[in-house]
């Protein structure tokens, strides 16, 4: 079995593990990839809390002590209204306990830490006359020098940020599979390829565009075997008292429980993701962060996959927090800040511009979760999702998660097969562009039609 694997419920959340919840018994919970997931199981890979992350804090897996007093910077920037409006339409759909943030008429209460039950008191603006300046290093569309006709993204600074490793990290990552003699299909080397195409036309279009991956070296420089002593603590605490060190059997369902496997998800998701987000906050300095995917349905065996029929599109931004997410004293205090920085009052129609451009390009039909229990639609578009994943919530800018294409569908197989190539070719009896190219034309496209809109002429 591979963590490429969907069920009805359970699915793996792209460049994170973030669903991943202590439950009692333990359990896994909504444990989103988008349609890769690991079985429904009795053991989950869950964050190991003050033993071995902070001695007195409450911190998600490889995170961070919440540094509660930037917040100080965001008093009265916000109205109440409009706190109101995203804490409960956009970034706690799912509701969240009354002891953890508390809205009142003129402050928000939000908990810092439990054990000494300390708080965070935000002020409210009077009015939106009244409210001070969003303190960000982003700019949004209306503040960026007005448009050059020729050049629509004159200025605006993107960072590509192609999913995954690929090469070869491709098979630890299981976003792998081989149909018989044919090239491997790596997500992470097809959103490289992507992404670098993207970049040429984005320059092209006017904008400064630098890369969070720009190889399929890891941008972390930890590995699996620096996690294992850590990985080891975690499968104790969830239930396993003697982890086995090795994965003997690829389509094990236990794999999960071994030192080895634990190890391998610390480092590509976890160390990847979090040093990811260090670039784009205290390097790149980014307006906009594209996050470049390819989907899949449940292949089962990599090397004799299952191809289908099916084939779909949807973009993300952050929100749809789960009330066992803010537990963590960090994944709270990042969703406070990412919702004052005002990140989603962009990236929302950004995304539903981008989707509709794509949805032209590629004649998709957009992807229904078949569960809302942990996305919330969003938008008009009627194909973007609010969903709570490690690098939307990090990355301190507007993030646009772009998931187009189902790998595994037997026309986007045929259509990687053909590689990438100029002008149209036959493809299933269709003549089209290179899927690739198809991809970046149309995430240009939308970008094109959103910033000639929204920036002054």
């Amino acid at each position: 079995m591979n963590r490429y694997i969907a069920t009805s419920d359970l699915r793996f959340n792209d460049l994170s593990v973030q669903r991943f919840t202590v439950a009692k018994p333990f359990v896994c919970h909504a444990v989103e990839w988008r349609r890769r997931v690991i079985p429904a199981c009795s053991f989950v890979f869950a964050a190991i809390f003050a033993t071995t992350v902070q001695a007195t804090e409450n911190i998600s897996v490889l995170g961070n002590k919440p540094r509660w007093d930037v917040l100080e910077h965001y008093q009265q920037t916000i109205t109440h209204d409009e706190f109101a409006h995203l804490i409960n339409g956009v970034y706690c759909t799912h509701g969240f306990p009354p002891d953890l943030i508390e809205v009142n008429d003129n402050t928000a209460r939000i908990l810092m830490n439990r054990d000494a039950q300390k708080f965070f008191t935000l002020r409210f603006a009077a009015g939106t006359e009244e409210r001070k300046l969003v303190p960000r290093l982003w700019r949004p569309a209306k503040s960026l020098p007005p448009v050059r006709r020729d050049k629509p993204l004159s200025g605006l600074k993107i960072a590509l940020d192609p999913g995954h490793l690929g090469g070869k990290w491709a098979k630890m990552e299981e976003r792998w599979f081989k149909v018989g003699d044919s090239k491997p299909v790596q997500e992470g080397d097809l959103a490289l390829r992507v992404a670098r195409l993207l970049a040429t036309r984005l320059r092209e279009l006017g904008a400064k565009v630098s890369f969070v991956r720009n190889g399929d070296k890891p941008t972390t420089v930890k590995r699996p075997d620096d996690f294992r002593e850590l990985a080891r603590k975690i499968l104790i605490k969830n239930g396993v008292p003697q982890p086995r060190p090795d994965v003997l059997d690829p389509t094990d369902p236990a794999k999960e429980q071994t030192i080895r496997w634990q190890s391998e998800m610390l480092f590509y998701r976890y160390s990847e993701i979090r040093r990811r987000a260090a670039l784009v906050n205290f390097k790149l300095h980014p307006d906009l962060v594209l996050c470049l995917h390819f989907n899949a349905e449940g292949w089962g065996d990599p090397n004799s996959p299952s191809l289908t029929d099916i084939n779909h599109l949807h973009l993300l931004v952050n929100g749809s927090y789960l009330a066992e997410e803010l537990e963590f004293d960090d994944e709270r205090f990042e969703m406070i800040r990412r919702l004052l920085s005002r990140a989603y009052d962009e990236e929302l129609p950004l995304a539903d511009t981008i989707a509709l451009a794509m949805a032209r390009e590629t004649g998709l039909p957009p992807y229904a979760y078949p569960t809302t229990n942990t996305t919330t639609k969003v938008g008009t578009s009627g194909y973007v999702y609010a969903r709570n994943l490690l690098a939307t919530r990090l990355y301190r800018c507007p993030v646009v998660y772009c998931e187009p294409y189902v790998m595994n569908s037997k026309d986007v197989f045929a259509r990687i097969q053909a590689g990438d190539y100029e002008g149209m070719r036959n493809i299933n009896g269709v003549e089209r562009k290179s899927i690739f190219r198809e991809y970046a034309d149309s995430v240009a496209d939308g970008l094109v039609d959103y910033y000639s809109k929204a920036r002054a002429l």
